[in-house]
């Protein structure tokens, strides 16, 4: 059955073309398998809460009759400010407006929430842009800039919030602008579409465009919302829609409510937030979490920007999902939230999640994959941009400083390949069983055998004092292959990392960002491109020979071999313009004398590369076709580098699907003509934005 509904139809409406309802919930209420919501173009001011799901074979299709031009929105206009003071004016907003959630009233809280302001989940947004809470009225009569931000400029648009009598009050310094004249929103819905319930499977939604939700902090260990989302269930396609200005998360794949995990870390502080991760995870193994009930969601073609907190975030609930061509862009760039959940995407337990041709920038981190990247892909993907601007030194925490990708504390395999990564820092990688497979990649690697440990290096401590000497240690799950079910528990011991046939080039600036390194020292902070942070790890046979050492045979067990780093794999890669390859490396090309610049062009909605990269790869290189045979098992999980459904990977085609040669070239291009290919990256335009 189809419903139909429009926003301009009257009250009286019963779903059919010549009488649609006038609310999409109308339609929610009623739909079930195999049934169509049409919605005709208009702004609709609700929340949608699908009160039932579909089945593989019948899913429920919610559908934009005209592409991109209907809007669900979490916000309202607000026309009866008054002035105050200055620029600053006033506006008094009854609380019966919002219902049992008061975005005003509601801190931002939660496990590895760092802002040391208490930001609310309400917003202010001027003209479609967000403007800036402060904590008190005398900062927003007199603004002063944002320093953490990415627009300076508009970081003087401020406000601040306080509740009168049964009220909330919002004052805003609007800069010789009237308000009343201008688009000025608050968001009062705390979610756009997103059922209350779990197990609510096999929705696709196609076409809207939703924003200002005014969502909350959505950590690993709590209940991870959205402005949109699944709410713990399968099946999902959410595809060719815009998603924009959530206060904390776009898009969640994430976590149900589990009421004694909520936030427990933050809460009580007696168990370290590992440990409460480790049980969140074990009690969703025992509530249901399998391949069979949870996850296999696509997410494509969207267009994600301008949220707080992570266009698409997901623990657990993420798992065997697809995220395909979107292009996501100005995530956190506002810098107002700060903490360990922050990226364009930030997943959890991304098993089997394929993350493809998506153009992923300007966000504080493009692409993070904590714990549990099992079988994760990260292919043909154009990341740029996702970095502090330069001259920026004021930060919160060492995390604000980001990078195209991040994969911590994971087991493997994680398969990187084809990737495109033109930021200054490319990838940190506090993990093991990573593959890089033809990537050009013009950043650096960071945090390389280190970040995995909840202390810094061994403590001393003293006598007495009941404290346990380096406690440092995460012991992290992984799992059965292509199944969720833990198979055992081990701390990463870095290495078991593949480098083959990727390109590496030294940043016009490799210093741009070494002021941030000094704000905050770590060791394993790294501006040189290239595998040279892999100097000490041994070779395969180096590796080998600590457990088949003739003479050994008898002898006391050392057990200290099974702690040592693991071997580090390469072959095939060149390097320009001074990256540095590892003391170790076989097979390799490294160009001294011709320097190279790589330049991302971005013209009439297409993206194309221009550089002199191709002149001066080596024609003669006798590289491999690499193959899932050839990279082998991920140490821990003994799992291969291959599909989902199992099958084995040959990568013998580059970006844009040419055969490659028998000996292929270096890099995500097999031919120079293809360089130059103008390709739309996320198929999205690039220039589009707000």
């Amino acid at each position: 059955m189809i419903y139909y509904v429009s926003c301009g139809a009257g009250r009286d409406g019963d779903g059919t073309k010549d009488l649609p309802f006038r609310r999409i919930q109308d339609a929610a209420e009623l739909a079930g398998p195999g049934d169509e919501v049409v919605v005709s173009p208009g702004i609709y001011r609700e929340y949608v809460n699908p009160r039932r799901g579909g089945t593989a074979q019948k899913p429920i299709v919610y559908r934009a009759e005209v592409m991109g031009e209907s809007l669900i929105t979490g916000g309202e206009p607000v026309k009866n400010w008054k002035p105050h003071k200055g620029d600053v004016w006033s506006a008094r907003i009854p609380n019966g407006v919002f219902g049992n959630y008061n975005p005003y009233t509601t801190v931002i809280y939660g496990d590895w929430y760092y802002t040391k302001e208490a930001f609310h989940t309400g917003e202010v947004y001027l003209n479609g842009k967000a403007m800036y809470e402060r904590a008190s009225l005398e900062a927003v009569e007199d603004p002063k800039v944002f320093e953490p931000s990415n627009d300076k400029e508009f970081s003087l648009y401020q406000w601040y919030t306080c509740q009168e009598k049964d009220a909330t009050v919002i004052y805003a310094n609007f800069h010789g602008m009237d308000p009343n004249e201008e688009d000025v929103e608050i968001n009062v819905r705390r979610n756009c579409f997103y059922p209350d319930r779990t197990g609510i499977d096999y929705i696709t939604l196609r076409g809207f465009s939703v924003s200002k939700a005014a969502t909350t902090w959505a950590p690993p260990t709590a209940y991870q919302e959205g402005m949109v989302g699944p709410h713990w269930s399968k099946g999902w396609v959410i595809e060719d829609c815009e998603i924009s200005h959530s206060k904390c998360v776009g898009i969640s794949l994430g976590k149900y409510l589990q009421p004694n995990n909520e936030n427990k870390w933050s809460k009580f502080r007696l168990k370290q937030g590992t440990q409460t991760e480790r049980d969140a995870i074990c009690q969703a193994q025992a509530e249901g979490w399998t391949k069979e009930r949870i996850g296999s969601h696509i997410i494509r073609r969207c267009h994600i920007h301008d949220c707080g907190q992570a266009g698409i975030v997901g623990h657990l609930g993420c798992v065997f999902s697809v995220i395909e061509d979107n292009h996501i862009h100005h995530i956190n760039w506002h810098h107002m939230l700060s903490g360990a959940e922050i990226g364009g995407i930030k997943l959890h337990a991304a098993i089997d999640t394929q993350i493809i041709r998506n153009h992923i920038h300007h966000c504080t981190r493009g692409l993070w994959l904590d714990w549990q990247a099992q079988g994760t892909r990260v292919s043909q993907n154009l990341f740029h941009h996702n970095f502090p601007p330069e001259g920026t030194v004021k930060f919160q925490m060492p995390l604000d400083i980001g990078e195209d990708l991040f994969v911590e504390v994971s087991h493997g395999p994680t398969l990187i390949d084809h990737n495109l990564m033109l930021s200054p820092q490319a990838c940190r990688l506090a993990t093991q069983g990573t593959a890089f497979v033809h990537n050009l990649i013009c950043g650096s690697f960071t945090s390389v055998g280190e970040g995995t440990n909840n202390v810094s290096g061994t403590e001393t401590i003293s006598a007495g004092s009941g404290k346990v000497a380096d406690p440092g240690p995460r012991y992290t799950p992984y799992h059965m292959p292509h199944r969720t079910e833990v198979a055992g528990f081990m701390t990463i011991l870095h290495g078991d990392n593949r480098f083959y046939n990727n390109i590496f080039v030294q940043a016009d600036k490799p210093g741009v960002h070494d002021c941030l390194f000094e704000t905050f020292p770590v060791k394993a902070q790294n501006s040189v491109a290239g595998t040279a942070p892999f100097d000490d790890y041994p070779t395969e046979k180096e590796y080998l020979d600590l457990f088949f050492r003739e003479g050994d045979e008898g002898a006391a067990e050392d057990r200290t071999k099974y702690y040592t780093r693991l071997p580090v794999y390469t072959g095939g890669n060149a390097y320009f313009n001074g990256a540095k390859p590892c003391r170790r490396e076989v097979n390799f090309m490294e160009d001294k004398e011709h320097p190279v610049y790589v330049r991302l062009i971005q013209e009439k909605g297409l993206c194309r590369l221009e550089t002199n990269i191709p002149q001066f790869l080596p024609k003669d290189m006798e590289t491999a076709v690499i193959s899932t045979r050839y990279l082998g098992e991920a140490f821990e999980p003994e799992q291969k580098f291959e599909n989902p459904d199992g099958t084995p990977i040959t990568f013998d085609r580059d970006y844009f699907g040419e055969k490659r040669g028998i000996n292929p070239v270096p890099g995500p291009f097999e031919t120079e003509k293809a360089w130059e290919e103008p390709c739309n990256y996320g198929r999205v335009p690039v220039e589009k934005k707000g």
